[in-house]
């Protein structure tokens, strides 16, 4: 087998290790775009092959046989899974990006700290989206105590963010933000006509241990954000998902109770199509030692599975989980499938194959993955120790080759590599 190549995103964009004013990615200078290495090396285990993501782009989303990536200063658009890049249009941020999303009709959503864009022509062009309330006002970002920390108002952990509902894509996500980027406003945003217009369906209210001091992740002194209205509060929102037998969205939350309440919560909310309304109901509100503290919410069957995070005193109420969806606030319902025994909050399934993550702070693995192939029967995890300490997350769904994709990131949140990952 050939050696894998070990490409790394700092590699082509030449970046450090992340500054302490908190950017996304250090300041960039003199960086060029490269040609693109073909994907030719890839590894293997009993279950999958792996290979990382060729040098030239860095590939933040894929879509059956489209694929979204940047280099320093430019953004491109593949149709054939990254093998080219027919498409492209400079962009000066690049660097900044943490969101993509690429919807069916083809048009692309990215997004750089509190900036959201949308190209509807193959990136021939591209124009900034203003977010709409619920009430159909502009939604301004705040104006940040420090620029470079402006909050990730639209940073999420999931790859799965749009589905079909009653002949209508609708694309969900809520933001991952509070860590490094700036404190940031808690929102659940959505769109019904592919990008053109984006709405908030839920926003969360002031949490007063981060606020907007001009540091990385927040702090107890500075500017209040969020919603003043709503006592829910949170640090983030770890994933949003949509059950089709139901009708209805999923939204867990992060992450402990620093004294001002619950930050794990999970919701459910039902959209009303006709009024453009939304309908929220808080499930289940508790601490960070709990299944609840969760992420990698999928159905299948009309049931529910999803994967813990939970991180408080022992002893640890964590694994990973399947219910009716009438049962989820009833642990006693809950069948666990598998426990990795380490912090776990990314998972995806399709075709019955299972595959989640450890989170590498807190695991004795350097790269860790859990997978089932038999839609969780049986289990099985791997460390692929030769990418170092890194944590997948952002599982998008398989291409139309059959890999997914994945970020790899360092600590648990920076961005790091891009791995591709193929069920055999």
């Amino acid at each position: 087998m050939t050696p894998l190549q070990h490409f790394t995103r700092r590699h082509f964009m030449g970046t450090t290790a992340l500054a302490a004013g908190g950017m996304l990615f250090p300041c960039r200078r003199n960086l060029a775009v490269e040609p693109v290495v073909p994907f030719s090396n890839f590894l293997s285990t009993d279950k999958f092959l792996y290979r990382l993501q060729p040098s030239g782009r860095y590939i933040d989303s894929q879509r059956n046989n489209k694929a979204f990536g940047y280099a320093e200063g430019i953004i491109f658009l593949s149709e054939d899974n990254g093998h080219t890049w027919p498409h492209s249009i400079p962009f000066p941020d690049a660097h900044r990006i943490n969101f993509s999303h690429i919807l069916k009709n083809g048009n692309i959503i990215f997004t750089t700290g509190s900036k959201l864009y949308l190209s509807s022509d193959n990136l021939k062009t591209y124009r900034q989206v203003t977010v709409k309330t619920a009430d159909g006002t502009d939604y301004i970002p705040h104006t940040p105590k420090n620029e470079e920390n402006c909050g990730w108002y639209f940073h999420t952990l999931s790859g799965i963010n749009s589905w079909d509902i009653n002949g209508t894509e609708m694309l969900v996500w809520g933001n991952y933000c509070n860590v490094i980027g700036g404190a940031t406003p808690v929102n659940i945003y959505y769109s019904t006509d592919g990008g053109q217009t984006v709405k908030i369906a839920y926003s969360f209210g002031r949490n007063p241990h981060f606020r907007d001091n001009g540091s990385a992740g927040g702090s107890t002194s500075g500017t209040l954000l969020g919603n003043p209205d709503n006592p829910v509060i949170c640090r983030h929102v770890h994933i949003v998902s949509y059950n089709p037998v139901e009708n209805a969205f999923y939204a867990c939350t992060g992450d402990l109770d620093r004294g001002a309440g619950h930050e794990c919560h999970w919701l459910r909310g039902v959209y009303d199509a006709m009024s453009d309304r939304w309908d929220w109901k808080v499930l289940v509100s508790t601490n960070a030692n709990t299944r609840y503290k969760a992420g990698g919410i999928n159905f299948v069957d009309g049931k529910v599975y999803w994967i813990s995070d939970a991180n408080g005193p022992k002893p640890y109420d964590r694994g990973i989980f399947r219910c009716d969806p009438a049962d989820i606030t009833n642990p006693g319902k809950h069948t666990m499938l598998f426990n990795p025994e380490v912090e776990s909050g990314n998972m995806i399934i399709q075709d019955n194959f299972i595959i989640a993550s450890h989170c590498a702070p807190a695991s004795p693995m350097a790269t860790g993955f859990i997978v089932s192939n038999d839609l969780g029967k049986t289990w099985a995890q791997y460390d692929l120790k030769e990418f170092g300490r890194r944590s997948p997350t952002r599982f998008h769904e398989k291409n139309s080759e059959g890999w997914f994709r994945v970020d790899l990131r360092s600590g648990w949140i920076t961005h790091a590599e891009v791995l591709f990952i193929k069920p055999k």
